[in-house]
């Protein structure tokens, strides 16, 4: 064995698909001083085991962009690389039992061709055209993906090694580390031969992610938020009919899924492959009396076929050549399932030059794309297009091994499922309450869940229909619709309250700390007592994140973000804090939480419960008290309307609210707020301020100030934008949708040309129109300009409005 190397400029922890593509891509991208560790032999972890499959299939932007790129990329990695590849581009044809799936998978097809992607609907008669040996009685309809597939993991991996060794990468194998440390800014990678420095590092570590990430805890790390499940797939005998029909066609036939019963059928060779997605299915390694192993290896767990009986049956009722043929193998592996059932790929939380490229329940399909994300946010430390689905910091401090064990199981059991707009997920549920949680529910509160936190979206009336199964809908007329216009109503023509905890909450403090943050931000400072947003730009001017700035007196300022933003915000503000320690950053999300008290009768409800100076105007801030209670009062309104945010200390909150129900004030709930936000033309974060817009395409004109003299990031670029012209535009546009709202992603048309797509939908109740929310080229983004949006396969006229605010544009209601 050549010396091992003792220096790096990255250390990749795993040898599997994922970790070698990772290895691949950043010596792709010239970075060829890499070393990746394996404990064992390439792919001895879940890629060994995995089924191979191959999907573009994706309701989620950020994903189906990953899968895409890694399809394309596997149709030309054996030629690359000089190796080959079983790589069978069979086509996939998901199964539609109800219209409402149909409508999923029309949404799906529509975010494919804003793709590039040529993804079909099918009806019944053309299913059985494609896939000769199914009964169809009970379907109507189906999606077709020419691009689906199946691959073989262990020639993907080592066609990735190959490709990285021949440019320059090292790969280390039978060579397990044992743990890290941080010398002079640098990581110390520790292993059984000896240790690595390095200046960045990456967590591929497959289903031990969550052992490694123990040893970045030293250094401000947390317990990576995963869970292993069991996933069997059988393989049966070989089947003459299938033999016959690929012999006479000259290929495979399209792999099969039943997304509504749940599990995939594929042709092995000249057999089956069947693989369900069982709602009785099992975690492992959870608990002190089922431990992780030292070296799983190439190991497999013990057959468990009795659990799955129901979805065997039905696949042989669907395709009744299955039951004319046994079971000739099963395969019962180790799968790690992050909470949401998506994969963490990007910065560790609280630990610099830190990665993740973990917890891939679809590795083999994702590795592509994943590699080239990881490689992207190690270099760049950003990647093309935004990938907040998938970032390791969406989750916080909520996520213990009993809430991913509780998320693995539903999200595992439910794999396949739809993921309707209004419909919550019980499973660990009530992990970060406010401080009036209880009460809310007492009152009727229909709680959600942002950014760990409980929130009320509605609040119901006896009698109102709260099954779950009725949320269970893509239209907009389901429980509660009622009550939302109810609330929408009581805030514009009287005093609504909305219960908001959980905002991110940072005070930032020491000498020089206005200079600081002017050299942050891409606007100017407020004044003292005032407050701004803030935007926070990458290189490209597009947005990272979102502030509330609030200056006080003297070298303090408060930076107030979306709940879900937490860690992402705090590690952005930590890197940028000074090395001299000259200014401080506190996070106080934990410690203060919110209410919002607004609407035209706000001022007058106030004024009898608190001695604050309410005259001041829109924009300002001041402590008072409010109830008795000290509490900040800040004259800012996210739902267009007079009215002003309370933040308090959680103990203080019980008497604030109890007073305002005395005198008569209505709660609402974030549904009502989202409309009423959406009307105003108010973007979200990560919604219309992403890092796939830049801050000018995104209408922040007034926030980028090109003329101070602080050089912030993406200075340059936004100048030679705004001399150039964004090619994008943000808008409103009012639709022609009385049954469903605009979904997210839904392309945007102009005749036969998609120009933009949708960033948010939703209903105007105090404007009384569907609204959407949009991206599109500047040419279509002139007012009146007739487009038509996509809802779930249904081309809807719209209509782009004069301005971004289609309520009190001129903002008289919230300056009154």
């Amino acid at each position: 064995m050549s010396q091992l190397p003792t220096t790096a400029r990255v250390v990749i922890i795993g040898g599997g698909a994922v970790g070698t593509s990772a290895l691949y891509h950043l010596a792709l991208a010239g970075w060829t001083d890499c070393v990746l560790l394996e404990r064992n032999e390439l792919t001895a972890g879940s890629t060994w085991h995995a089924a191979g499959n191959v999907p573009i299939f994706s309701t989620d932007w950020a994903v189906m962009n990953m899968q895409r790129y890694s399809t394309r990329l596997y149709r030309e990695l054996g030629a690359r690389v000089d190796y080959p590849l079983n790589y069978h581009v069979t086509g996939s044809i998901r199964l539609a039992h109800s219209e409402a799936r149909m409508q999923e998978f029309a949404h799906v097809r529509a975010m494919g061709d804003r793709q590039g992607l040529p993804i079909e609907l099918l009806d019944v008669d053309e299913i059985k055209s494609r896939y000769p040996f199914i009964e169809t009685h009970d379907l109507v309809g189906a999606l077709y993906d020419p691009h689906d597939g199946d691959i073989d993991p262990a020639q993907l991996t080592q066609a990735f090694a190959k490709g990285a060794r021949e440019l320059g990468a090292r790969i280390i194998r039978f060579c397990p580390v044992t743990g890290v440390r941080r010398e002079n800014e640098r990581w110390v990678v520790e292993h059984e031969k000896g240790e690595i420095a390095c200046d960045k590092v990456v967590n591929a570590a497959g289903y031990y992610a969550g052992r490694v990430g123990t040893w970045f805890e030293p250094f401000g790390g947390r317990p990576v938020p995963l869970a292993v499940m069991a996933h069997q797939y059988m393989l049966t005998d070989e089947i003459p009919q299938i033999e016959a029909w690929s012999r006479e066609t000259g290929r495979k036939l399209p792999l099969l899924r039943d997304v509504d019963t749940s599990y995939y059928l594929r042709q092995e060779k000249h057999g089956y492959n069947l693989g369900p997605y069982e709602r009785e299915c099992r975690a492992h390694w959870c608990g002190d009396g089922d431990p992780m192993p030292e070296d799983f290896s190439f190991q497999l767990f013990s057959d468990d076929l009795d659990r799955l009986e129901p979805y065997i049956e039905d696949a042989m009722g669907r395709v009744p050549l299955l039951a004319e043929t046994g079971i000739n193998k099963v395969i019962n592996g180790p799968i790690p399932y992050a909470p949401d059932g998506l994969p963490l790929i990007g910065p560790m939380p609280g630990v610099p030059d830190a990665f993740e490229a973990c917890a891939f329940t679809f590795g083999i399909a994702q590795a592509g794309g994943a590699g080239k994300l990881l490689s992207e946010w190690v270099i760049h430390g950003r990647t093309e297009w935004d990938c907040w689905s998938v970032d390791p910091r969406r989750f916080t401090d909520y996520t213990d091994p009993d809430y991913c064990v509780e998320k693995a199981r539903e999200v595992y059991g439910h794999e396949f499922a739809m993921h309707f707009p209004r419909h919550e997920w019980p499973a660990g549920r009530d992990r970060k309450l406010s401080p009036l949680h209880e009460r809310i529910k007492n009152a009727g509160g229909q709680m959600g869940v942002y950014g760990g936190w409980e929130r009320a979206n509605w609040f119901a009336k006896p009698g109102d229909d709260l099954s779950e199964a009725a949320t269970q809908t893509w239209s907009r007329h389901g429980p509660g619709e009622a009550r939302i216009r109810e609330e929408v109503e009581a805030v514009r023509s009287g005093t609504g309250v909305l219960d908001l905890p959980g905002f991110a909450r940072f005070e930032i403090e020491g000498p020089g700390v206005a200079d600081w943050l002017d050299g942050l931000i891409a606007g100017r400072l407020p004044k003292p007592g005032r407050l701004s947003l803030g935007y926070v730009c990458d290189a490209r001017g597009h947005v990272r994140t979102e502030f509330s700035v609030l200056r006080h007196e003297g070298d303090r300022v408060t930076l107030i973000g979306a709940a879900s933003a937490q860690w992402h915000d705090a590690d952005l503000l930590r890197a940028a804090l000074p090395d001299d320690g000259s200014i401080t950053l506190t996070d106080r999300s934990r410690e203060i939480s919110t209410l919002v008290v607004c609407g035209p009768t706000s001022r007058a409800v106030l004024q009898g419960m608190s001695d604050g100076d309410l005259s001041l105007p829109w924009l300002s801030h001041q402590e008072a008290r409010v109830a008795g209670r000290q509490a900040l009062l800040v004259r800012v309104c996210f739902a267009g309307e007079l009215g002003w945010e309370i933040h308090a200390a959680n103990a203080e909150m019980e008497a604030i609210y109890e007073a305002l129900m005395e005198a008569g004030v209505r709660p609402f709930g974030m549904y009502a707020l989202d409309s009423m936000r959406l009307e105003k033309g108010y973007g979200a974060w990560r919604r219309e301020f992403s890092s796939d817009y830049s801050a000018l395409e995104s209408g922040l004109d007034r926030f980028v100030a090109l003329g101070k003299p602080a050089d912030f990031p993406g200075k340059a670029a936004l100048a030679a934008q705004a001399k150039a012209g964004p090619a994008r535009r943000l808008v409103s546009l009012i639709v022609d949708a009385p049954e469903s709202d605009a979904p997210a992603s839904a392309p945007v048309w102009q005749g036969d040309r998609i120009v933009g797509e949708v960033t948010s939908g939703g209903y105007g109740y105090r404007v009384g129109a569907a609204i959407a929310l949009a991206m599109v080229e500047t040419a279509d983004s002139a007012p009146g300009t007739a487009l038509e949006i996509d809802i779930r396969g249904d081309r809807r006229p719209a209509r782009v409005q004069d301005g971004i605010c289609l309520w009190d544009p001129s903002n008289e209601r919230i300056k009154a």
